[in-house]
Order: C-alpha cells, then sequence, then structure tokens
C-alpha cells in the first residue's frame, strides 16, 4: 500500500493538503506549519512543526495517548511517535497528520473518526508482510 500526503495549502498556523492511496484520494489532511526543515532539527519549533517530506513506513501498532491502534510513521528525523489521527485544526496535531472527510482547505478538517477507522481496517487487510510507504510531497 501506498499513502501520498499532497501538501497544497500553507499558512501561517497549518499545513493542509490530500491524501491519497494508491492514487486514488481518500482524505484531506491537516499538519502543523511546514518549516522546510530539511533534517536541521534546530529548526523545529515544538508541537508546532509539520514532519519533512519525504518517503517513511508506516506500521500498526498501538499509541498509548490515544488508546488504540493507529498508524504509526516510522523513521522520522527530528520527531517521535508520528501517527496518522482525527482531529480538527493545528491544535490536535504535535507534528502529526490528521485525516478528515471534509476541508475548508484554510484551517480546518472534520468528519475524522470514519476516515482513521476506514484506514486502519485497509491497513490491516493487507497481506500479512506487504509494506505501507507514505510519500509526502509538495502539490
Amino acid at each position: 500500500m501506498h499513502l501520498k500526503v499532497a501538501r497544497s495549502v500553507f499558512t501561517p498556523t497549518a499545513t493542509l493538503g490530500k491524501m491519497f492511496i494508491d492514487d486514488d484520494f481518500f482524505a484531506f489532511t491537516l499538519e502543523d506549519v511546514d518549516r522546510n526543515l530539511n533534517g536541521d532539527c534546530s529548526k523545529k519549533v515544538q508541537n508546532q512543526t509539520a514532519i519533512d517530506g519525504g518517503a517513511y513506513t508506516v506500521v500498526l501498532s498501538f499509541s498509548n495517548h490515544f488508546n488504540k491502534v493507529l498508524p504509526e510513521v516510522q523513521n522520522v528525523k527530528c520527531f517521535e511517535g508520528i501517527r496518522i489521527h482525527g482531529g480538527n485544526t493545528d491544535a490536535d496535531t504535535e507534528g502529526c497528520i490528521l485525516i478528515g472527510a471534509e476541508s475548508n482547505m484554510h484551517d480546518r478538517i472534520w468528519d475524522c473518526a470514519g476516515k482513521v477507522a476506514e484506514l486502519v481496517e485497509k491497513m490491516k487487510e493487507l497481506p500479512a508482510g506487504e509494506n505501507i510507504s507514505i510519500e509526502i510531497v509538495k502539490e
């Protein structure tokens, strides 16, 4: 399974875009500000910075914070515990990728729980050992 986040709206407080699964539109995304870290952790503002664009591996794992299984983006320089989960504004993400069914493409997404549950189910249905990747790009 290949996930892609295409970032297209960059505001002073948030980064918005769209998530695709194997090239098919799946959900709207909201992240913290893209500060173009390029691996320079000194540019990171704690709890207010999006992860660097690029390619990562995604696994399903139990989140103690959310008390449930969620997608985890692995090996993200300058970050730990990056998840794909629900939330409505930049206040709900600490570097994580929020997904939802609706967006105003300015500062908010909504109808998130169903999209998160659907993504988790799609990932659970994959054959054992199938890799899940995510690519984050600017549109």
